[in-house]
């Protein structure tokens, strides 16, 4: 069975959502201290967090950097904070989806199937015995199937909706693709959001492949056009 972890510290937004999920199929527990919810993580075998932001102990935030270091699984934010900045930085940070309270319970779940199915069929597309294949570009060497990325010999963790920006760029090198090219490519038709999104993978990536972010040479902005991978 799918397991959910619930970090949320009001218990009654927490049980809404417990009981919704569970209703679903899916099942969950629930942490109110931001603490503890790094180690529940990387020890539970959860298939998939929801994570406020404002928990006592250790912020959304933090915990969404913590964890995106050392786990691809997905992560839905669920705040208050209905700024744009709020959600650009949870994005960058390496979510996968961000909710704004008060939300539609049926939505969620929505939104929760909708990125587990996606998990699973990348991790079950990359696991499986077909020969491997890689991508060089310069000193990065994309694995297509094992859904790793090495620099300089060095693994790179990725979560999943940025692995499939790279992959997708670098199978299609030296061409442009505008933001919403690449939006309806890897986010989808069921995704709520817009083009922006792009613009924060890319700045992510570039944090992880480029020798200097603030000057890409290997992701390049075509000014009025979009991006590309550059050969």
């Amino acid at each position: 069975m799918v397991k959910i972890l619930i970090a949320e510290d009001n218990a009654e937004i927490a049980m809404l959502e417990k009981d919704y999920l569970e209703i679903s199929g899916f099942e969950t527990e629930i942490v109110a201290d931001g603490s503890k919810v790094v180690n529940m993580i990387l020890e539970g075998g959860y298939d998939l967090l929801i994570l406020d932001l404002m928990l006592p102990g250790c912020s959304g935030y933090d915990i969404c950097r913590e964890i995106r270091d050392q786990t691809e699984i997905p992560i839905l934010m669920v705040t208050a904070k209905t700024q744009s900045i709020d959600k650009i930085r949870g994005l960058g940070l390496g979510a996968d989806d961000y909710i704004a309270k008060p939300f539609d319970p049926a939505e969620l779940v929505a939104r929760v199937k909708s990125h587990l199915n996606r998990y699973h069929r990348l991790t079950n597309a990359y696991s499986r015995t077909a020969e491997e294949s890689a991508i060089q570009i310069g000193n990065l060497k994309i694995m297509t199937r094992s859904w790793k990325v090495y620099r300089d010999g060095q693994e790179i963790k990725f979560p999943n909706r940025e692995f499939e920006l790279l992959k997708f760029l670098a199978m299609n090198p030296n061409i442009v693709f505008s933001k919403d090219q690449l939006f309806e490519k890897i986010w989808g038709h069921e995704y709520v959001g817009d083009s922006a999104t792009v613009t924060v993978h890319i700045n992510r990536i570039r944090e992880k492949i480029e020798d200097d972010p603030s000057k890409p040479r290997m992701i390049e902005t075509v000014w009025g056009a979009g991006y590309r991978i550059n050969l």
